[in-house]
């Protein structure tokens, strides 16, 4: 992966991911990088699947970047959770004609239910907007660039014999 640095010329709209193993949270930014809009989850069945619903999605709001969150462990540590990502973003970058990012999304979900629960959501509300309340909070930390996103390089073929 590439070094952390600032992101310069971000452009909108930009679609964020929250990678679960059932949903995927998904948010997504106006065109000059305002507003920020939680859409609904996407349900995580399949590769494939995820690809078609990630290019409609994308074609549909002329997103010009996808960032996915990037579940590191508290000690900044790459579990297998991160290492999923890291995967799945690279397949991305792959497939998608835009740049994918990761980003840092270290206690995303439990800051999504905190601001949820004093929004006075209730319990069964929290668990059905949390992925998605993730997302947003991913994408914000995207485009404030306090903790810069990894450009995900397009992987290269395997030339091996």
């Amino acid at each position: 992966m590439n070094q952390p640095g600032k992101i310069e010329n971000l452009v909108g709209p930009i679609v964020a991911l929250d990678l679960g193993q059932n949903r995927v949270g998904v948010a997504a930014s106006d065109s000059l990088l305002i507003s920020i809009s939680k859409l609904a989850p996407l349900t995580r069945t399949n590769w494939k699947q995820l690809l078609r619903d990630v290019v409609e999605l994308v074609g549909r709001l002329d997103a010009k970047t996808l960032v996915i969150g990037l579940p590191l462990c508290l000690d900044g540590i790459r579990g297998s959770a991160a290492l999923e990502a890291e995967y799945t973003a690279g397949k991305f970058a792959l497939s998608l004609k835009i740049p994918v990012y990761l980003q840092d999304e270290r206690l995303s979900s439990v800051e999504a239910e905190v601001e949820l629960r004093a929004a006075g959501k209730t319990p069964v509300e929290i668990r059905d907007l949390v992925d998605c309340q993730a997302a947003a909070i991913i994408l914000r930390d995207f485009i404030a660039g306090g903790q810069p996103g990894l450009l995900v390089p397009i992987p290269l073929p395997d030339c091996r014999d």
